[in-house]
């Protein structure tokens, strides 16, 4: 029995990860789309284009890993989950289509009309492929209504004030995302014009963050307890002093000029402290104070057998991601595609 409840953990950190690795991969991706209206000439749009096409279509693989993962490993929560949010998940799988369509078509588009129909199309999948992750996330951090083995609630319930407050923080997040990356991989004007707009979506998701959490103690007694209880408030305060000295340091590091790579790597500790908030909320429940892991994971076995294939493939999955992304690192350069 003990060997179970570790494989049924180690299955839940395995997601986690995979979330969070899809997270900060696709969410600087999705971001050069959320920032796509402020460079309205071509030649500023096609150098944002090339800093990410040689590895966007990748990034999406531990999207996959992730939906599968829940499938197999804790069907029970997917059986409740996907019905709760099916508006925004369709939204979000539309919105990833049409933007990786747009992705190809804009650059064979002659006509300036054409070109502007598969811009707009790029940003608006973007933009709507964050604002659903977040719906989807706060969806879930509220509470989903489980009657018995099954969704018990309605098909609107997923829509409501806080849900949209964790969509409009993803799509600031995004966007600090995708600025952060572009001040890593481009130089001159366009790369100062980027520093800005960090510096304003950094502000934007800092705000988000503290909304977000400032909200989230009142949505279930479980989180009022585990965050402003006591003694628990002493396990969990490391996480927003962190993200305090996080935010100081990002800051910092738009401020000055010198390692262009540090307010990417920055940015990417402040998604993972937002992780572990989440974490710290959910634990130890995959549908918040209604289903736990143990209650909605598949059998031993079957747990075991994925297992074994996920340890043998998610080692490949990273190292081809982490050749990919050594092959095409450094600054671009402007007048190749590529590189």
């Amino acid at each position: 029995m003990e060997i179970s409840l570790d494989l049924t953990v180690a299955w839940a950190l395995l997601l986690a990860f995979a979330v969070y690795v899809y997270v900060i991969l696709d969410g600087f991706d999705l971001g050069i789309g959320i920032l796509y209206p402020f460079f309205p000439e071509k030649r500023d749009r096609d150098l944002l284009m090339n800093s990410v096409a040689p590895v966007w279509d990748g990034n999406e693989t531990w999207l996959v890993l992730g939906g599968g993962g829940l499938f197999a490993a804790f069907p029970l929560a997917y059986a409740i989950i996907m019905p709760a949010v099916y508006p925004p998940v369709i939204a979000m799988l539309l919105a990833l289509v049409f933007r990786g369509v747009a992705f190809e078509f804009r650059w064979r588009a002659a006509r300036l009309f054409s070109r502007w129909f598969w811009d707009a199309a790029f940003i608006g999948g973007s933009v709507v492929a964050a604002l659903t992750q977040g719906i989807i996330l706060g969806a879930l951090l509220q509470g989903i209504e489980v009657d018995g083995r099954a969704y018990g609630g309605g098909w609107w319930d997923w829509l409501s004030p806080f849900s949209l407050l964790c969509g409009a923080a993803v799509v600031a997040g995004y966007g600090l995302l995708g600025a952060c990356w572009l001040n890593m991989k481009i130089e001159g004007e366009v790369q100062q014009k980027v520093r800005r707009l960090a510096r304003l979506f950094g502000i934007a998701t800092v705000a988000f963050i503290v909304a977000v959490s400032a909200a989230t103690p009142f949505l279930e007694a479980a989180y009022f307890d585990r965050w402003l209880g006591w003694p628990g408030i002493l396990y969990v305060a490391p996480v927003p002093v962190l993200v305090g000295l996080f935010t100081l340091l990002l800051a910092r590091a738009l401020l000055a000029d010198g390692r262009d790579w540090l307010p990417f790597v920055l940015a990417l500790g402040l998604f993972g402290l937002c992780f572990a908030g989440l974490g710290v909320s959910m634990w130890p429940y995959v549908i918040p104070t209604e289903v736990t892991l143990w209650e909605a994971a598949s059998p031993y076995k079957s747990q075991l057998f994925m297992f074994v294939g996920a340890v043998v493939l998610v080692p490949v999955i990273l190292a081809y991601t982490g050749y990919a992304y050594w092959v095409f690192r450094g600054k671009l350069d402007p007048e190749k595609g590529y590189h």
